[in-house]
């Protein structure tokens, strides 16, 4: 081949080899555009997913309602007496000591009143002397009279016997009321009881002064009847609307371990104690058997009424600001919807709800700092597939 035409292919394949090669550099340029572009696109993409709020979701646990409301409580006796002496004196014997069973009008002791019984003495003289005061002014006023058809004495006279007669009559009558008073004090010196019943206390001895009429101190005797008693418990204001009277109760105490005595709620404080928000209930328990004790401590199961199935949330769930309780819950479009709620019972870990949340709603198990209402969030565990090939693609 000539040497003119050998130069002339050479610069011919040449031509076509500078051809090819800017081609592939313009076709790795643009692919390498491309590619950059769209990792940016994915990169863009990942980073507007990682700005919305992952949170996890829960709805409200729905337990079954609880129907009794266990409070400690109180027993004591249905009727109660503490026996004071009425009279001043010293005992002079008695006659029952506790755990002994008495009846109505039983004698219990007995107190020499040797003052009071001078005093009867001396009332009983002067009841004497104002009779015969009274007898003497009635015989003169008689007499007087029988003269008057004679003018011997004048009508004056018979007005002033009249008006004297009148004074001692009276006079009789306060003493013989003296005498009476007495007479009924002097029947304190036997000390009796009031009703049916156990003597629970005995705070005397023979020849112990007593100071009558004060019903202050330590009270000679203490008469219980326990056949029925009265149980007192206080009730948070936040279950007296489900506590009725009439419904029903049981009682456990401490010496029956596993045995139940049936009671009824028979009356209401109706009012709140300020210090403690609780008010006092009364049941009435029998106890023919004499099995409890007055003044024993006792674990009392209310029967609650209209009690509604709790909704139960976590603790971390309730969020505390400027408008109060409340909590975050997703709706349909996974935007954050806050709740107002009220609390019913706190038990730690857990939340009862009385009123705000229903048992659909999806609720915010730990809610992220600085959400607020209408913010988008995604839910845990619910990415597409594709968004997490793309996450992995832009990674």
């Amino acid at each position: 081949m000539p040497p003119d035409q050998h130069v002339h292919v050479s610069r011919r394949k040449l031509g076509i080899a500078g051809i090819v090669a800017g081609g592939i550099a313009a076709f790795v340029v643009i692919t390498g555009i491309v590619a950059r572009e769209k990792g940016d696109a994915h990169l863009r993409e990942w980073t507007d997913a990682q700005s919305i709020p992952t949170v996890a979701v829960a709805n409200p646990i729905t337990k079954p309602p609880n129907t009794k409301l266990t409070l400690p409580g109180r027993l004591e006796a249905y009727y109660r007496a503490p026996i004071f002496a009425r009279v001043s004196g010293y005992i002079k014997n008695w006659y029952v000591d506790i755990g002994a069973q008495v009846k109505a009008g039983q004698l219990l002791a007995e107190i020499d009143a040797p003052d009071l019984d001078q005093q009867l003495l001396q009332a009983r003289a002067d009841l004497a002397n104002a009779e015969a005061a009274s007898k003497l002014s009635s015989a003169t006023l008689k007499r007087r009279q029988s003269l008057l058809a004679s003018n011997f004495v004048s009508l004056q006279e018979i007005d002033e016997r009249t008006a004297d007669l009148s004074s001692k009559d009276a006079q009789v009558k306060a003493a013989q009321a003296n005498v009476d008073r007495l007479q009924a004090l002097a029947s304190y010196k036997r000390v009796e009881a009031p009703f049916d019943g156990i003597i629970t206390e005995r705070n005397t001895d023979v020849g112990a002064l007593i100071n009558g009429g004060t019903g202050s101190g330590l009270a000679m005797f203490v008469v219980s009847d326990y056949r029925k008693l009265r149980v007192y418990v206080n009730v948070p204001q936040s279950y007296l609307a489900l506590v009725k009277v009439g419904a029903g109760a049981s009682i456990s105490v401490p010496e029956y371990p596993g045995q139940k005595f049936p009671a009824t709620v028979e009356a209401s404080a109706q009012a709140v104690d300020v210090n403690s928000g609780t008010t006092r209930i009364q049941l009435g328990l029998d106890n023919k058997n004499h099995e409890l004790r007055p003044g024993a401590y006792a674990d009392v199961a209310l029967d609650l009424s209209g009690v509604k199935e709790p909704l139960s949330i976590p603790a971390s769930a309730l969020i505390f600001n400027k408008d109060g309780l409340s909590v975050a819950t997703v709706d349909q479009d996974n935007r954050v919807r806050f709740k107002k709620v009220t609390i019913a019972r706190d038990l730690g870990r857990e939340i009862e709800i009385a009123s705000g949340l229903s048992a659909s709603d999806r609720m915010v198990t730990t809610p992220p700092d600085g959400v607020v209402d209408g913010d988008e969030v995604r839910i845990a565990g619910q990415q597409s597939k594709d968004g997490e090939k793309r996450t992995s693609d832009a990674r």
